[in-house]
């Protein structure tokens, strides 16, 4: 399959996961569907948005592709469908969520040193692409960015996929049978961070309240 139209499957498919994870949220703080669907485009689409300006390659791709508009609408569909729990709907978001964070930042890194970015310079992008529509989703979802939650593992798995993948792709390794085992990788790291409870160290040990 040509590079590109991989790169586009996987940047699909990420904005789908991603959306489905802010469909989830709107259903659990109880938005109606046209909040769904926000907070579906908003998730899906926001880190690659943010990717795209910090490449200042023309017109994001979510507003200069309309093909880009139709992971979310199917995943306003797809939790519309569901009948849960809020508990449940809290546990297929961190899946959702992990999916999207993962695929995003293999194909945000990808996309980034196919714009001849620097290595490091493509981790970053690509981690931003991974973060990115989350931190947004949450924020007008009004709760706590997972980013920033102190016990979430949410941004060490993401640097992990993002550096693999510069790391592969600069030895010529980075194939179909490698970029699996990384988005795997990173989808494991977030959720048995979850529920094992991984956590960061605090900005300070000495703060009280």
């Amino acid at each position: 399959m040509d590079a590109s139209v991989t790169l586009l499957l996987l940047d699909l498919v990420g904005v789908y996961f991603f959306a489905v994870s802010g469909s989830l949220l709107a259903a659990r703080q109880r938005f109606d569907l046209v909040g769904s669907l926000l907070l579906a485009c908003v998730a899906g689409l926001g880190g690659g948005v943010v990717r795209d300006l910090v490449l200042d390659a023309g017109p994001p791709v979510a507003f200069s592709q309309p093909l880009y508009l139709v992971p979310p609408a199917l995943a306003v569909v797809t939790v519309y469908s569901i009948e849960a729990s809020v508990q449940r709907f809290n546990r297929l978001l961190v899946v959702f969520d992990a999916a999207g964070l993962a695929l995003f930042c293999v194909s945000g890194t990808l996309i980034a040193l196919a714009a001849h970015q620097h290595p490091v310079a493509a981790v970053l992008l690509g981690v931003t692409s991974a973060v990115g529509g989350g931190i947004l989703r949450d924020v007008i979802a009004n709760v706590t960015p997972t980013l920033f939650d102190q016990r979430e593992f949410y941004a060490i798995p993401a640097f992990v996929g993002a550096a693999l993948t510069v790391v592969a792709q600069t030895a010529g390794a980075l194939g179909g049978i490698i970029v699996v085992p990384i988005i795997a990788l990173v989808f494991a790291l977030r959720v048995a961070g979850r529920r094992l409870r991984w956590s960061i160290p605090l900005a300070s040990r000495h703060v009280v309240d």
